[in-house]
C-alpha cells in the first residue's frame, strides 16, 4: 500500500542514489502528456524539498514547454533489483539556463557532460511510496554513451543550432523560447 509524504526522507535519498534510471512526467493544459526516461547519473537531491536533473540536448524539449506553461512535474524511481519499491516525487518544476546566477550554483553538483540544455529543478510538494512487486527484475550492465559521443560529435555551435531548429517547438506546436533554444 503507498504511503505520502510531504518530504524527502533520508531513506527516500539513498533508495534515489541506488537507482540507475528515472522517468519524467508532464503536461500541457492541453495536448500530450510526456513521459521521458533520464539517466547517466544526472540527478541530485539538493535538499529534502528540492531535487535536481541534468537535461541534455535531446530530439525534443517537452518536459521545459510544460513547465513554462503550469510547472507541474512528476519524477518516478523504481527499483529493477534488489527490494521492489517505487518512489514519485511530484511538485513544481523550473529550468535553469547556462548563464544565470542558479546555474553557477548547481552545475558544479554534476559532472561535466556534453550536450546539456538545461538543467531542471523542482520543488517537491509531495511523494508517494508504493510496494514495486509488479516491476520485473533487470540487471544493470552499463550506461549508453551514445548521447554524450552524438554531443561531442556536434560540438557547442552544433548543439545550439539543433536545438534551435528542433527544440523550439512542443509537439504540440508550443513555442519553446528559452536562452537555449534561441537562435545561435
Amino acid at each position: 500500500m503507498g504511503r505520502f509524504f510531504h518530504q524527502l526522507e533520508e531513506k527516500h535519498i539513498e533508495f534515489i542514489r541506488d537507482q540507475h534510471i528515472f522517468f519524467v512526467a508532464s503536461a500541457p493544459e492541453n495536448g500530450r502528456i510526456n513521459l521521458s526516461p533520464k539517466g547517466i547519473d544526472t540527478f541530485r537531491c539538493l535538499d529534502f524539498s528540492h531535487v535536481a536533473y541534468l537535461d541534455f540536448t535531446g530530439s525534443g524539449n517537452e518536459t521545459c514547454a510544460h513547465i513554462l506553461e503550469n510547472g507541474r512535474l512528476t519524477i518516478m524511481f523504481c527499483s529493477f533489483d534488489k527490494r521492489p519499491n517505487i518512489l514519485r516525487l511530484y511538485g513544481k518544476g523550473a529550468s535553469v539556463f547556462p548563464g544565470e546566477q542558479k546555474w553557477q550554483e548547481l552545475c558544479g553538483l554534476f559532472d561535466d557532460h556534453a550536450g546539456v540544455r538545461q538543467i531542471i529543478t523542482m520543488k517537491i510538494e509531495s511523494l508517494q511510496t508504493s510496494c514495486g512487486y509488479g516491476v520485473p527484475l533487470y540487471e544493470f550492465k552499463a550506461e549508453r554513451q551514445t548521447l554524450e559521443k552524438s554531443a561531442l560529435h556536434l560540438g557547442e555551435a552544433g548543439n545550439a543550432q539543433y536545438r534551435f531548429e528542433k527544440n523550439r517547438h512542443s509537439i504540440d506546436g508550443k513555442l519553446i523560447d528559452t536562452p537555449a533554444t534561441r537562435k545561435p
